[in-house]
């Protein structure tokens, strides 16, 4: 079977036009953002979008019958790595997290009045949202199982009650898609909830002090008590949550590479330019067989997750769930690109660790991804046993 990389004329277009947007617009806003308060605001993501609409490269994830470029997600590969390029590069394409995974499942399960009401506001980048389903010990985090939020059937709807934790943008967002517990039996179920943040009893309680600071909103603390919504705020059916997290959960953790990609490419490039530019020891760093080695190793773990991503992509939009796909990109991708900007701070040496070049900040934004939409021992354990069930079907 013929194995052919080549992009369709269109996609290459758009490509080098967002790359050019990224190095023309969005790393100077970057470096100003840097020198400054270091978290981009709602103005900040205003101005960046308005110019992303202008240049046409604006909500390449969004479905073209929402005002999006509608790219499949092989194509999202190759436009979000741009994207990524700089720390607000998704936000100004309007490709970020939350808010792409949560246009992807409004899409996909909202009823026709809540596509009105929540997700065509969020497609065109009016608002932001959040999605609330990570609560602090013993809640859940990486077992969703261990839900504590409920949400209690009253005769006018619904009453949720219980604490959520570490929800990205909860600060400023329009809404909330809460994950709460709809059941008390031995099998545990959980529905989705959409909930305004004007709604009494919805109270954002703090940001949470963390590593990173590249998120509009932060990582915030949000108490649900006595928090009234009426039926129409299920999203899809009562009781399927769990299900509905893996609609998003997959193709955002994708997605999530595909970003963090992006920014592992820029710290490699800046750890090439001082490579072939600084002299010690009488030779230009990169002459260095240590710097060489540090050099080349960032281009394998840059050459292999793209193949990675590439493929959990193809596998997505065969339809295919994709689970093992895409945890294996993630998991290899989070590690990956957690070295690759380490190692273009040590090729960078003092430079690389101070504020002149925004490696530090690039280290600092990208560590917590390899705990983000699962941590890798979550993922090496579900890959572990897909394998083993894999080889014990097989009869081997």
């Amino acid at each position: 079977m013929a194995i052919d990389f080549t992009l369709e004329p269109e996609l290459e277009e758009l490509r080098e036009r967002t790359a050019e947007f990224i190095r023309a617009t969005v790393l100077p806003a970057e470096a100003e953002m840097l020198r400054g308060p270091g978290a981009p605001d709602d103005t900040l993501r205003r101005t960046l979008q308005r110019a992303a609409r202008e240049a046409g490269v604006f909500a390449p994830t969004v479905p073209k019958e929402l005002g999006g470029l509608g790219l499949d997600l092989r194509g999202q590969s190759v436009i979000l790595q741009e994207a990524g390029y700089s720390l607000l590069g998704p936000l100004a394409l309007h490709c970020a997290a939350p808010d792409e995974g949560n246009v992807l499942l409004l899409e996909k399960v909202a009823d026709a009045a809540q596509r009105d009401r929540f997700l065509k506001p969020l497609a065109a980048g009016d608002v932001r949202s959040c999605f609330a389903m990570t609560e602090p010990a013993p809640g859940a985090g990486s077992d969703p199982s261990q839900l504590t939020t409920v949400a209690r059937r009253t005769d006018a709807g619904w009453v949720l009650d219980g604490r959520k934790w570490f929800i990205t943008g909860a600060d400023g967002a329009a809404f909330a898609i809460v994950m709460a517990r709809t059941s008390t039996g031995t099998q545990p179920a959980a529905t989705m909830f959409l909930v305004p943040a004007d709604t009494p009893g919805f109270r954002v309680v703090r940001h949470v002090p963390s590593l990173d600071q590249g998120f509009t909103g932060g990582h915030c603390e949000i108490e649900l008590e006595g928090c009234e919504v009426g039926d129409d705020a299920v999203l899809g059916e009562v009781g399927k949550g769990f299900a509905y997290a893996q609609v998003r959960l997959a193709p955002a953790r994708l997605t999530h590479c595909m970003r963090w990609l992006g920014l592992a490419r820029r710290a490699h490039d800046l750890a090439l330019g001082y490579a072939a530019e600084r002299t010690a020891f009488g030779s230009r760093l990169g002459e260095l067989g240590m710097v060489q080695q540090q050099l080349a190793d960032n281009e394998i773990d840059l050459a292999a997750s793209r193949a990675l991503i590439r493929e959990a992509a193809w596998t997505l939009d065969q339809g295919r769930s994709g689970k093992h796909e895409s945890s294996v990109a993630k998991t290899f991708t989070a590690e990956a690109v957690g070295r690759i900007v380490d190692r273009a701070v040590q090729v960078c040496g003092a430079l690389g660790v101070s504020g002149d070049l925004p490696l530090a900040a690039y280290l600092r934004e990208v560590r917590p991804f390899r705990i983000y939409d699962g941590p890798s021992e979550t993922h090496r354990w579900s890959i572990a046993r897909r394998a083993l069930r894999t080889f014990e079907g097989a009869g081997r």
